[in-house]
């Protein structure tokens, strides 16, 4: 049983081939402009939530499901984690990364499976329009029709045509319905509507309090009413700021668009910066800073508004120094810029204002310092800051600006090799700011070079939560497992971050040798073919590759996949230590201890001496297998257990002699 892609140019067509599904819960309109990002799909999730109430399941994605489908909020109050959540993203002072719809997809997909997989009988959704569904949409849909099984819940997916994005998945879990058009075409043109019939509407969408529809239906009627450039720009901005605070930037891209047409910068100043500075902040996070770096200069050339001269110049100097791709990327530029919004900043009347704009545009010097390798410098830039902020603002008040410049701090004293006091700032960042999921993944990683895997892990499924489902999060604290030798635990969390995000190299190799060193050489094989498909040549998965077709006893087929590996990257010492290994299997004993004298050279393993003296030993050369036999005893760290014992064996085997 697979789900179904509907095939027809109409709604009414597709509703009706639908219509006989067992177990129908409804159509939803996926269209962005009705309820926005993940709109109709996320209106689906509502009614399975509403149906759920507050349940484990519900409690257990309550962020994700909050953070995709905003109009759940007042039904969820006891979500006391997610709701604080949201109201910090609405006094946001950082944005999301673009990728974050994909995590929300992911957790919010999980939902929809546990609840279809624990029905009793099976059900079916409609879900149509995709194809002027926003991209959160399309992304989600495509979540659904893999993690969700169709025997409980078959999805009917539908559009008049389909999204380039769903064309893969559709073709692998979906099959397609054709259905013969009923009647002329005209009959589904949308109707004509005067400006006053949109006012109309839009007050009806308004009294509803749902959040989706300021999204989507209100700004598209607003814009389409009586008065397009009050109510119709008001409708657009305030829309715009929602999908930017909640990092749905493709649909930030489009009110902006819509909304930069109906105001100039001489008439309507404000807006038309709001618009602007707006635009330029997504299609950044879109990974677009180019048209970003166009709209500040066309800025400069329209205003000589001093503030907007200020933060275009900021803005400016962030683009050179992070964003522009490396060619183009010049902090010499970035240091001009940021030195002329710092005069601009000094220039602002009201002297707190001037102190604090002060203080933030100063991180960017600091920021240059450090990618520079002033590190010092760059930490007396950001305690500056700290004190003045201290000596300006009232205790309690902006405690999220304040976090982030401790944070910049903590991350400097970690520059400079004192992890004591990074970390004695992160635990005060996260007093400060908890719902922050960056701060937990930074701390995680220090617990977890300071010898606190279990804390670690604590912080890493705390950042998971919060996030929520950060790959990173997963793939990092799966790395913590395998330094524990939690071998089912690890590969559970990769599995979780190849969920997520296909495309991540690190995750594949690391899996790959887990399946490798656990007995499964055909799914290390996967993973590692997969992981070339995406680096041809990556040397780690070569690694892999080779140790296959070793275990398999194919040794000329190992050979030759890890001289490949030797080749690409001469300073892996594993390669070595492995094709070492087949050489030693096919008889080449000198050419084995060739590969090891290479790999010890690089990283004095105690395996690798033990495998060399060895070597050695079968070369009748008895001295130099007891010397390495005594440096693998000694060597830091030492030996597991195993090796230890049997290091100890040879070499009284040796004295025995």
């Amino acid at each position: 049983m697979r789900h179904v892609w509907l095939e027809a140019p109409r709604p009414r067509d597709r509703r009706a081939a639908a219509a006989g599904a067992e177990g129908l819960l409804g159509t939803f309109d996926c269209r962005v402009w009705q309820r926005g990002p993940y709109g109709g799909v996320g209106e689906f999730v509502r009614r399975l939530v509403l149906d759920q109430g507050h349940s484990p399941l519900v409690a257990r994605h309550q962020v994700e499901l909050l953070c995709a489908v905003r109009d759940l909020k007042p039904a969820m109050p006891w979500a006391t984690e997610a709701v604080a959540a949201l109201d910090v993203a609405d006094v946001q002072i950082r944005f999301h990364p673009a990728r974050r719809t994909r995590h929300l997809a992911y957790g919010t997909g999980e939902f929809v499976a546990a609840w279809a997989a624990g029905r009793r009988a099976p059900a079916a959704v409609v879900l149509d329009r995709l194809d002027q569904a926003d991209a959160t949409t399309v992304e989600l849909i495509d979540v659904l029709l893999r993690r969700v099984d169709p025997s409980r819940l078959r999805l009917y997916v539908g559009g008049a045509s389909l999204p380039d994005a769903l064309a893969e998945t559709v073709a692998e879990f979906a099959r397609p319905l054709a259905v013969a058009p009923s009647g002329p075409a005209t009959e589904d043109a949308a109707p004509a509507h005067d400006p006053a019939w949109h006012d109309e509407r839009a007050d009806e969408l308004a009294a509803t309090g749902d959040w989706s529809w300021q999204l989507g239906a209100i700004p598209y009627h607003r814009e389409r009413g009586t008065r397009p450039a009050t109510d119709g720009v008001d409708a657009l901005r305030t829309a715009l700021g929602s999908a930017l605070n909640s990092g749905f930037y493709e649909h930030a891209v489009r009110l902006a668009e819509r909304g930069l047409p109906l105001v100039t910068p001489s008439a309507d100043t404000r807006n038309w910066w709001a618009f602007t500075t707006m635009l330029a902040t997504a299609l950044t996070a879109l990974d677009r800073p180019a048209e970003a770096l166009a709209l500040y200069d066309h800025a400069r050339q329209v205003t000589d508004e001093p503030r907007i001269h200020l933060s275009a110049a900021y803005s400016t100097a962030m683009l050179h120094a992070r964003h522009l791709p490396a060619p183009a990327r010049d902090l010499a530029a970035a240091r001009t810029w940021l030195e002329r919004a710092l005069t601009l900043a000094g220039q602002i009347d009201d002297p707190r204002e001037r102190a604090v704009t002060t203080v933030f545009h100063r991180q960017g010097l600091a920021l240059l310092d450090s990618r520079a390798g002033d590190h010092a410098a760059a930490l007396r830039t950001v305690e500056e800051g700290i004190a003045r902020l201290a000596e300006t603002l009232a205790p309690g008040e902006r405690p999220q600006d304040r976090a982030r410049l401790v944070h910049n701090r903590a991350q400097l004293h970690l520059a400079l090799g004192d992890p004591d006091r990074a970390l004695a700032d992160l635990d005060a960042v996260i007093a400060q700011d908890p719902q922050n999921a960056e701060y937990y993944v930074d701390r995680a990683a220090l617990h977890r070079a300071t010898g606190r895997p279990d804390d670690a892990i604590a912080d890493y499924g705390t950042a998971i939560r919060l996030g929520p489902h950060l790959p990173e999060a997963y793939y990092n604290r799966a790395e913590t497992h395998t330094d524990l030798g939690r071998t089912q635990a690890a590969l559970a969390d990769l599995d979780r971050t190849l969920r997520i995000a296909p495309d991540h190299l690190d995750a594949l190799v690391n899996r790959a040798g887990l399946y490798l060193d656990s007995g499964e050489p055909d799914l290390a094989e996967r993973d590692a073919n997969a992981g070339l498909s995406l680096s041809p040549g990556q040397p780690h998965l070569l690694c892999v590759l080779g140790l296959v077709e070793s275990e398999r006893g194919r040794l000329p087929e190992a050979e030759a996949l890890l001289t490949q590996a030797v080749e690409r990257a001469p300073e892996l010492p594993t390669a070595w230590a492995n094709r070492a290994a087949v050489r030693f299997e096919r008889g080449d004993v000198p050419g084995a201890v060739g590969d090891l004298d290479r790999a010890i050279a690089l990283d004095p393993d105690p395996l690798a001496l033990y495998n060399r003296g060895l070597a050695h030993r079968r070369l009748g050369n008895r001295s130099a297998a007891v010397e390495d036999f005594t440096r693998a005893l000694a060597a830091a760290p030492g030996p597991d257990p195993e090796l230890r014992a049997e290091l100890r064996a040879e070499l009284a085997r040796e004295r025995a002699r």
